[in-house]
């Protein structure tokens, strides 16, 4: 059924409606950017993955003053416990040693000529939690949201390597018009086409593969050729022909090579002779 001249709303509806999902392939986070995620991304790991300092300071157990027995510094593991009373230099982001009642700021605190941190600890304790962030198994990225870099990013902090995405939409593009020229100014009743150097940027932000993008003359035969040479694409946009003047022939066109139109015209302004067809 044919809708004419339907709420924008409601075309976009039927536009979802008429189509199947595209094919899920599994990509590495490099090429996932502006692809659609086909599946929810989850957590593989607790975020932080372990109690972490969230200062640069000494992990101190215990009440000060504390020895200083050493130091951990991001992606090392202190490899004992403290006992009480001691302390290890710690940069931000490291592990805080098993046995560690908080960190020590080193804005906070000072290492005496004996060796021995001093200082006050802040009620905080300014220890990050395992976890703090996410758990392990939470829903991280919904599916069906586009993978931006920071969605890329929190994916790889969660563990993840590759991602379950939807195949770009491949695309052909038509341009339609004899009055367009494709380079120059204005000239003897001509105009430049502003559409055909745009849309491809345009197409590349929505996750749109555009193989081809032709030039087509303004006639049922030409159009018809188009269409019916379109093969292997998911879907066709033109820049033009979609009205009802002497030389607008995708009507016509769409029905002579066995399509037929799910939206005939769009209840909005600018953009009203929008046209929506499909193909078996």
């Amino acid at each position: 059924m044919t809708l004419v001249e339907p709420s924008w709303h409601d075309a976009r509806q039927a536009a979802y409606a008429c189509v199947a999902s595209l094919p899920i392939e599994r990509v590495s986070l490099i090429d996932a950017h502006a692809r659609v995620a086909a599946e929810p991304v989850t957590a593989l790991t607790p975020l932080p993955p372990m109690p972490i300092s969230a200062m640069d300071g000494w992990a101190v157990s215990g009440e000060g003053p504390w020895v200083v027995v050493g130091q951990v510094l991001a992606g090392r593991v202190w490899p004992t416990p403290l006992a009480p009373g001691q302390a290890v230099l710690i940069a931000t982001g490291a592990a805080v040693p098993a046995g560690c009642d908080g960190v020590l700021r080193s804005e906070d605190g000072l290492v005496d000529s004996l060796g021995f941190a001093r200082g006050r600890l802040r009620e905080s304790g300014d220890i990050r939690p395992a976890g703090e962030e996410a758990r392990e198994g939470d829903v991280l990225i919904p599916r069906g949201v586009v993978l931006t870099p920071a969605r890329i990013g929190l994916a790889a902090a969660a563990g993840h390597d590759t991602l379950a995405v939807r195949r770009r939409t491949i695309a052909r593009l038509l341009i339609l018009g004899d009055e367009l020229l494709s380079e120059g100014p204005a000239r003897h009743g001509q105009v430049r086409d502003s559409l055909g150097p745009q849309l491809p940027g345009w197409f590349d932000r929505l996750g749109v593969d555009l193989r081809e993008s032709i030039r087509v003359e303004d006639t049922l035969s030409a159009l018809s050729t188009a269409l019916d040479e379109a093969q292997g694409v998911d879907i066709v946009f033109t820049t033009g022909g979609t009205a009802a003047g002497p030389v607008d022939h995708l009507h016509a066109a769409i029905a002579a090579t066995g399509g037929s139109l799910i939206v005939d015209t769009v209840a909005c302004r600018p953009g009203h002779p929008m046209l929506l067809g499909a193909w078996p």
